[in-house]
């Protein structure tokens, strides 16, 4: 069986780097879930088709190809054949992108083929439902938080990096729509799974808490090892 590591948390706590820096230390395959929303949401903004337009959406997501792909240490999101790592973090990108997850008809795209990776491959997978829907029963839960203000600051500050124009009050205002959108939606709400370990990362470095985190794993590894071994 392969084991799941289930990193849940709101925008801006840095999954994506602290799941990155676990896929590279443990040799599990890093899938983010939240590119895979993303993409359709950006092939549905280059499409022109609203959010309310479901019939549009859902021919979208019948034809809709996403491969997470990893080279040099570094993922690529592959959107029907196009590099669209640095697209679907675009403003655009963000302000759309949990209206468009909130959908039952994308959910129920994206939750199966995130189900099909976890179960073929060891993973580290983040996003915002895998304790709680996708993966309810991961060998690992980690609820990833952190202040609003700090989260604000550390998206803003990756925008920047990115070459991606913004200010702090926008990526504010942002992430609190977004955070508002997703714990109230219908679908697959955002919560925290009753069993999943809190790690507030406000004040921590990324190797702290990369470091936490990888106790943790290698904890459960070695329980879960010595459990089939005495079977």
């Amino acid at each position: 069986m392969a084991f799941v590591v289930a990193i849940d948390g709101p925008a801006g706590t840095g999954k994506g780097t602290v799941a990155k820096a676990l896929a590279e230390r443990t040799h599990f395959i890093n899938i983010d879930t939240g590119a895979m929303y993303r993409c359709v949401t950006l092939e549905c903004i280059n499409n022109g088709i609203s959010v309310q337009d479901e019939d549009k959406i859902l021919q979208v997501l019948e034809k809709i190809s996403i491969n997470l792909e990893h080279q040099d240490g570094k993922q690529k999101v592959i959107l029907n054949g196009k590099d669209v790592s640095q697209e679907i973090r675009t403003p655009e990108v963000d302000d759309m992108v949990a209206k468009f997850a909130a959908l039952k008809i994308v959910r129920d795209k994206m939750t199966p083929l995130q189900r099909k990776m976890g179960e073929e491959n060891n993973v580290i997978m983040e996003g915002r439902d895998i304790g709680t829907v996708v993966f309810p029963n991961a060998d690992v839960k980690i609820f990833l938080d952190c202040s609003l203000e700090e989260r604000s600051r550390r998206r803003y500050k990756q925008n920047l990096e990115k070459g991606i124009e913004s200010n702090y009050q926008d990526v504010l205002k942002s992430i609190m729509e977004r955070h508002k959108l997703e714990t109230e939606r219908k679908i697959a709400p955002f919560v925290k799974a009753e069993d999943a370990i809190l790690v507030d990362s406000t004040n921590m470095t990324i190797d702290e808490v990369v470091d936490t985190i990888y106790s943790i794993i290698k904890s459960k590894i070695e329980e879960k090892n010595n459990g089939q071994s005495n079977n």
